[in-house]
């Protein structure tokens, strides 16, 4: 395996993947689809005995529809407040999915050898076929509903957009952009050319956009979106993150400060306080002073 398989499998989770609604549909749908999948694998194992209609392991299988629903209940909710205190990449996800898996195979095992099947004694083929046709069963509908959940975030959450197809009254420059933000129903809630935003700060569940409007007066605009959205939407453009409660302009940035409790922005507003780096994105905030200096405001290189 190459090293970027592995940076990418230990990058942090996008939010949309422990969203609760999302988590809901994804429980729901990957619950339709196993039962779906284990009635139409039964005539092709000597060793199920899934059925629903009237038969003698009705009991059985109702039970263990039961049983495995409230596993998968209680692992997402387990993972979604795990994720408030430690940060969740894609290879704890796949792990914590495979133990899922790997417990729901084990209660079907269990079910078949000592109640269903008590006669059958060879455990390994009932857990080897458990464990694949479980497999088989949800992690189908886990990729192809974080595949929809991905496409539904892209699309809908933040763009960044050209200025040169928008129809205005207004004249507008041809290298000019606008940076228009969605709220997380996808709803468009703020449009600001980014040559007047300043900078984006977090606020629980909702960010504040702080922009000058015409008059060249400081304004913010809040609305339900999150931090994290908006870094991964505007990755790799002018949009830089610098501490977890803030993403700023760096065309706005007129000075990099290094004090003795770590770097500051001085944005070229007297408005506006300094805004802090933290050890966390010092890297990305340096990368841009190094390599994109073109872009931005002199650097005042006493400072450093």
């Amino acid at each position: 395996m190459s090293v970027s398989f592995f940076k990418r499998i230990l990058k942090e989770l996008p939010p949309y993947m422990l969203k609760p609604t999302n988590t809901v549909i994804q429980v729901a749908f990957s619950f339709l689809f196993a039962v779906f999948f284990l009635n139409m694998y039964v005539p092709f194992s000597q060793t199920s005995w899934f059925e629903l209609g009237k038969s003698q392991y009705f009991y059985f299988t109702a039970g263990f529809i039961l049983g495995a629903l409230v596993i998968l209940i209680v692992s997402r909710i387990l993972l979604y407040h795990l994720s408030k205190y430690i940060q969740m990449n894609y290879l704890v996800y796949l792990i914590w999915c495979l133990v899922e898996i790997t417990l729901i195979a084990a209660v079907y095992t269990w079910v078949t050898v000592d109640l269903v099947i008590p006669d059958f004694k060879d455990v390994s083929v009932i857990w080897t076929k458990a464990s694949f046709s479980t497999l088989f069963a949800l992690g189908i509908p886990y990729v192809i509903t974080n595949m929809y959940f991905s496409i539904v975030d892209k699309n809908n959450t933040i763009r960044l957009l050209n200025f040169d197809n928008v129809v205005s009254d207004e004249v507008v420059k041809q290298d000019e952009k606008k940076i228009t933000l969605f709220d997380n129903n996808g709803a468009l809630k703020f449009s600001v050319s980014s040559s007047n935003l300043y900078y984006i700060e977090s606020d629980d569940n909702y960010i504040k956009v702080w922009y000058t409007d015409n008059k060249k007066e400081l304004k913010q605009y809040m609305l339900r979106c999150r931090l994290k959205a908006v870094e991964e939407s505007f990755r790799d453009s002018q949009l830089v993150r610098c501490h977890r409660k803030y993403i700023v302009n760096m065309q706005k940035v007129a000075v990099l400060r290094k004090e003795t409790d770590g770097y500051h922005l001085d944005l070229d507003n007297e408005q506006i306080q300094s805004l802090p780096v933290s050890k966390t994105y010092v890297e990305n905030v340096l990368h841009v002073f190094t390599d994109e200096r073109p872009l931005l405001e002199p650097i005042d290189e006493s400072n450093f």
